[in-house]
């Protein structure tokens, strides 16, 4: 397992002198922010950013993320100039040295909550979804701005593009994603480069807006769309564990020993009837097996990145919500503390 420790560049609250101080923290997990969605990184910007974590001690091998151009998910004609520049970007990440790029293929919106700052009773915040809060509700017309959607939408580009996701439902996103995994997959294997999936997040359809990565029997198929090794999983407990019918012990057990997971997103959540909470790592306090998920990493002998996600707000931290430092620092030791148990009991 290599440790790792999401950073959002030189505009991110948190110093990489701090994030080098929680113990075993391999590499940070990071990428380029100012850029255009679908536009090549320059050298010079990539070079700048890995100076940068380096010259605090760190290593840069994962990027999180190269998004995915919407004219992709969609299959329009334009998509080609954006594969080859989505290749490009993956080429010139494998320059640096670069292990391991996360990505998604949510159309529209990445990650969806209802609420940024839920209190819970100790006081502390978090990131949570309430279905029964989105029902009756149109983005087209509703004022919503739920985190985790692009703001940089207006009303009239988003109809726009609600009303071309009218031609494609789930059969052909699996369509559009086999025909970008069919380009990309290729150059990754040149590079050096494993790419990582992201879960939909969460895995389920939002406002009718097709969502494929959500479950053991999709993962399959995705997997076998491209059968190589470089075609591989950003394994996210959280977004899968939102689903009660996800067996994450068994599915981190079985892409593991595949060698199909490349990086791992590790976190607890409250599964609610219509929704979850974010809550802390410990497994104690939510609803998944956080244990028996680092042990099935363990048995397969897991040598791929892992994150402690998304965290908490506590002891008084402002920050981005869901990515301060203090709680995802305690969700890192708790990793730790359980692989350093798993490696000392296994050689007794």
């Amino acid at each position: 397992m290599k440790l790792t420790f999401r950073w959002y560049g030189k505009g991110d609250s948190i110093p990489l002198d701090y994030v080098r101080q929680i113990p075993n923290t391999y590499s940070v997990v990071t990428a380029l922010y100012d850029v255009a969605v679908g536009e090549v990184w320059s050298r010079e910007s990539i070079a700048e950013l890995k100076a940068e974590v380096e010259k605090h001690g760190l290593k840069m091998e994962v990027i999180e993320s190269v998004p995915v151009h919407e004219d992709i998910k969609l299959g329009l004609p334009t998509r080609d100039r954006f594969i080859q520049n989505y290749c490009e970007n993956i080429r010139r990440l494998g320059e640096v040295g670069v292990k391991c790029i996360c990505y998604n293929f949510m159309p529209i919106f990445d990650w969806t909550r209802t609420q940024l700052d839920k209190r819970h009773p100790d006081g502390s915040t978090s990131l949570v979804y309430y279905g029964e809060q989105l029902e009756g509700k149109n983005p087209l017309v509703d004022d919503m701005n739920l985190p985790g959607w692009d703001a940089s939408y207006k009303r009239e580009e988003l109809q726009q593009l609600f009303a071309l996701y009218k031609n494609v439902d789930s059969e052909k996103l699996w369509e559009n994603l086999k025909y970008f995994l069919e380009r990309i997959i290729p150059v990754a294997e040149e590079s050096g480069i494993n790419m990582a999936i992201h879960p939909d997040d969460p895995p389920w359809d939002i406002f009718g807006l097709p969502r494929i990565i959500t479950n053991e029997k999709n993962l399959d198929r995705f997997l076998s769309l491209v059968d190589s090794k470089a075609n591989g999983l950003t394994f996210c407990t959280g977004s899968l564990g939102a689903d009660k019918n996800n067996d994450l012990v068994a599915m981190v057990d079985k892409y593991a020993k595949m060698g199909r997971i490349h990086f791992m997103h590790v976190r607890n959540i409250k599964v609610l009837e219509k929704g979850f909470e974010e809550c802390a790592h410990d497994q104690t306090a939510g609803s998944l097996d956080i244990l028996g998920i680092m042990q099935a990493l363990y048995k397969n002998d897991f040598d791929g990145y892992l994150r402690p996600d998304h965290g908490r707000m506590i002891w008084g931290e402002e920050g981005k919500p869901g990515y301060g430092l203090y709680d995802r620092a305690l969700g890192a030791s708790y990793i730790n503390g359980i692989w350093e148990t798993l490696v000392r009991f296994d050689k007794k």
